[in-house]
């Protein structure tokens, strides 16, 4: 092993014979946030996982004296039961077979590229664990949750943009894959097809300029139900391009001019079916707001049900190696929430704002009602600070909101305060969420 990533806050493994590309890659990560470390071989790759937190794995198959198959799996097993996505780099490559990563990019991704999808990868290998945990919870409670469906659908790839040749072509070649291609010419139609049926990608056409490629992507990242969806930004010449703004823009993956129509396709099929699995295992997370072990008019975990299922977080986060932390919001104290609270008006909206709750956290996370006017969230794979950036988030969109009252008094608003604790390895989950209340009682005396 080498590299800065040494140090104990590396995130991301990187397993290359050569420098000539992790080295690059590396710095890039690193400079994102994406703390890396560096393994030549299996044996130092395998001691890596062993004594660092690692979160996702990146194969160079080029140079390696184990094939990508064995190797890939040895890793997983090695992280297990931590799930351990692995990107691999090449796509397009006839000797890469895309069934051993989870994601296969470009010999040379961009880090920006690279940052966005190791944040996808991760949050769905949490959702993954997460589903397994909630499964068990449910079952010693005699409920079952019906495992992630991926659907028999063909894969749907929507391409927007003119029909030039070097665009149909493109077409034929997804269709050559059993991909069902649905074409629209401008940024209006695409809108109109992205609305009216579920795709598993966007193939988008730069052409002489990519101008509205980039604001279709960008459109298609400030809608929630649209905002996963892959992204693949197809060059018509080696042009002038911010890859940096192309990927901060919303695209997923660009393909170079010289590829092969047969390599983008490959590279597109690729995302969409890691889209597909996404969205599934969000589904399946999602159904099972319809138990009839949770509470009916909000859509959250009881009080019991939580506690239950926090305790099987708590010792599954120190057998994977993952941080954990609560979050409780309290109904603020304030003048005008107390007179709400008089008449009554704050009772009535009460379900209202737990149904909110549980709308605004992520698919992974756990949300309760533990009191009349307290929530809680367990935040699998969150450190301290990410977990109040979530609760303050939550805090902000309610506060924003305007709930009824009487028909002759103006709609009331609510403010919760936010208390955070992230779980000590030698503490007890009922301490931290202790700890996480004591804040939000402190914030209220201080007024």
């Amino acid at each position: 092993m080498e590299g800065k990533g040494l140090a104990p806050s590396a995130r991301v493994l990187i397993v290359a014979a050569e420098d000539s590309l992790a080295g690059p890659l590396s710095d890039g990560l690193d400079r994102l946030g994406w703390r890396t470390v560096t393994a030549r071989s299996l044996a130092s790759a395998a001691v890596a996982l062993r004594d660092l937190e690692i979160e996702a794995a990146i194969i160079d198959p080029k140079g390696l004296s184990a094939e990508a198959g064995p190797l890939s799996a040895q890793l997983r097993t090695a992280c297990w039961p931590r799930r351990l996505p692995i990107i691999g780099l090449g796509a397009g490559d006839p000797d890469i077979d895309p069934s051993l990563f989870d994601l296969v990019l470009a010999a040379q991704p961009h880090p920006v590229q690279t940052a966005l999808r190791l944040e996808q990868l991760v949050r769905v290998a949490v959702s993954e664990e997460e589903f397994e945990l909630r499964a068990e919870t449910f079952a010693e409670r005699g409920a079952r949750l019906d495992p992630p469906r991926e659907g028999d659908r063909p894969l749907r790839v929507l391409t927007v943009g003119s029909p030039a040749p070097q665009f149909l072509a493109l077409s034929n070649a997804l269709q050559k894959t059993e991909a069902e291609v649905v074409g629209a010419f401008t940024a209006y139609t695409a809108f109109d097809y992205l609305h009216d049926k579920p795709f598993d990608a966007v193939a988008l056409w730069g052409g002489e300029d990519q101008g509205e490629a980039l604001s279709i992507a960008a459109g298609m990242r400030r809608n929630t139900r649209l905002f996963h969806i892959p992204t693949v930004l197809y060059l018509k010449s080696a042009t002038d391009v911010n890859l940096s703004e192309v990927f901060n823009r919303g695209v997923t993956d660009v393909a170079a001019p010289g590829a092969s129509e047969d390599q983008t396709a490959a590279r597109i099929v690729g995302l969409a079916r890691a889209y597909r699995r996404q969205s599934a295992i969000r589904q399946a997370l999602e159904n099972a707001r319809g138990s009839n072990l949770m509470d009916k008019t909000t859509g959250l975990f009881t009080r019991d049900l939580f506690a239950a299922h926090l305790a099987r977080l708590t010792l599954a986060s120190r057998e994977r190696g993952r941080d954990l932390s609560v979050c409780v919001l309290r109904v603020a104290d304030r003048p005008e929430v107390a007179r709400a609270r008089e008449h009554g008006w704050l009772d009535r909206a009460m379900p209202q704002i737990g149904s909110m709750v549980s709308r605004l956290v992520r698919a992974e996370d756990t949300a309760a009602r533990l009191a009349p006017e307290m929530f809680a969230l367990a935040l699998p794979a969150t450190n301290g600070g990410e977990a109040r950036l979530v609760g303050e988030r939550i805090a902000a969109v309610i506060g924003c909101t305007a709930f009824e009252s009487n028909a002759d008094e103006v709609p009331f608003v609510i403010d919760f305060d936010v208390g955070v604790a992230q779980v000590d390895p030698a503490e007890s989950a009922a301490r931290a969420l202790e700890r996480a209340a004591e804040e939000t009682a402190a914030r209220q005396a201080a007024g």
